[in-house]
């Protein structure tokens, strides 16, 4: 059950919610409902060009297919060239190289904590740069202990690269430095108590999240 946070009416679903919204609330909007209401209607809109991509997509794949067999394929230098291209792969503790993308956005909201310390230094997200960054993954309010999600599929490496933190489960990048676990430093990166691989683990409702990075 949806509940509208300005007038208290209940809806079943979040579509219904959101189209109240729209048509009840347009100019009370805060701007967090503001910018998931645009979102939405933005993925509405690309559904159609997306499906028309995928279809163009495919026919080109057929006819490509086609050709390779009716003019004998390639050479094996090239496959093997494409694949040691694929292998050149950007350094994994850097904040450009998460690749996940969330989906559905708005469809949901969750709410979790968040510890982060480098080499001693408590982590404070109460500050402007990281408030708002994005609409999947962000803190508000100006508080920096209280993270929301409003996607499905927002993993802990992607939360933390829209405020421009790189995490892996073996290292930090932040503020254009990368710690490794190696040598004198340890890093830890766990959910709930756990270690996590921060690719592959999406975020939870309730999740207690903590990164330290610590110099011996």
């Amino acid at each position: 059950m949806n509940k509208c946070r300005y007038c208290g009416r209940e809806f079943n679903g979040e579509s219904a919610h959101h189209d109240h919204l729209r048509e009840a609330h347009a100019d009370e909007l805060g701007p967090i409902d503001r910018r998931r209401l645009e979102s939405e209607s933005e993925n509405r809109s690309r559904t159609p060009i997306v499906l028309a991509g995928v279809v163009l997509m495919l026919a080109l794949g057929v006819m490509a297919g086609a050709g390779y067999v009716l003019f004998g394929g390639g050479g094996g230098t090239g496959s093997a060239a494409g694949s040691a291209a694929g292998a050149n792969a950007t350094d994994p503790g850097a904040v450009e190289a998460v690749a996940q993308a969330p989906t559905s956005v708005g469809s949901v909201h969750t709410h979790g904590t968040i510890e982060m310390r480098v080499a001693g230094q408590s982590i404070d997200f109460s500050q402007s740069q990281y408030q708002l960054q994005a609409d999947p993954f962000h803190f508000e309010n100006g508080n920096g202990d209280r993270w929301h999600v409003h996607a499905e599929g927002v993993t802990l490496e992607y939360a933390m690269s829209t405020l421009d933190i790189g995490v892996t489960n073996e290292s930090v990048t932040y503020e254009g430095e990368t710690y490794r676990a190696e040598g004198n430093t340890t890093v830890m990166v766990a959910v709930n108590g756990e270690p996590v691989v921060p690719s592959e683990y999406v975020l939870q409702d309730g999740d207690r999240v903590r990164i330290v990075v610590q110099e011996n």
